[in-house]
Parts: structure tokens; C-alpha cells; sequence
């Protein structure tokens, strides 16, 4: 494992997800998946996200649409919430998943829309 490259990948990862759901994910991890979060911390946070090619902005928004359309709706939950953190309006996430649903079929659609819908509700009352 690199240090340097896991080292900034938690520091994205934690910007952009929020500091209670990273530590509670490296909490909760054990010696069979522990590999595994440190794969993904270096990797997919330190690796990609830690390039300066595109703004975070940008990578939430592509996020939200590959999320939405690899149907996995923890993962997407999570995401709606960073990318609201990275500058993403309510607006654009709206666009996103109006673009999902025709490119990736309308159920998908329904579905990503019903969850952002409970991510706003949850913040709403936050």
C-alpha cells in the first residue's frame, strides 16, 4: 500500500462522505474486509478522486448516474449526500436522474428519484 496516496484518499474520502460515515465503515471493518477498505481508500479516493482533472463536483455528479444505473441504493444514498457537499444543487441532481431515466430506463429513475427524495427529507430536518 502506498502511504502517501492512502493517506489523501482518506482525507477525500472523509470530505466528501462525511467524517462519522468513513470512521463507522473503518470501525465496523474486520480482518476479512479490512483489505478491502484500504483498497478502496487508495484506490478509488486517493488514486481517482485525488486527481486534479476534474473537480469533485463533477465526479459526484458522474457518481450519482453510474450509481443510480448499477442500481445499488446504499451506495447511492451516500453519494446524493456528497455530492450535495461537493456543490452539486438539488436541481442538478434532479437533471441527473432525468438523464438516468431515459439513458437507463425509467425503474431506474424511480427509483434513484425515491431515494434523493429521502436524502432531502433527512436533511430537511436535520
Amino acid at each position: 500500500m502506498d502511504q502517501k496516496t492512502h493517506d489523501k484518499g482518506l482525507e477525500i474520502r472523509k470530505a466528501v462522505l462525511g467524517e462519522a460515515y468513513v470512521n463507522n465503515a473503518l470501525k465496523n471493518s474486520d480482518s476479512f474486509n479490512k483489505p478491502f477498505q484500504e483498497l478502496v481508500t487508495e484506490y478509488c479516493w486517493g488514486a481517482v478522486w485525488g486527481r486534479e482533472e476534474l473537480p469533485r463536483k463533477t465526479r459526484s455528479m458522474l457518481n450519482l448516474a453510474m450509481i443510480s444505473i448499477l442500481n445499488r441504493p446504499h451506495e447511492l444514498k451516500a453519494h446524493i449526500k456528497g455530492a450535495l457537499t461537493n456543490g452539486v444543487s438539488r436541481d442538478e441532481i434532479r437533471e441527473i436522474f432525468m438523464q438516468v431515466s431515459i439513458y437507463a430506463g425509467i425503474p431506474a429513475g424511480v427509483d434513484s428519484f425515491r431515494i434523493a427524495r429521502e436524502v432531502f427529507a433527512e436533511l430537511d430536518k436535520a
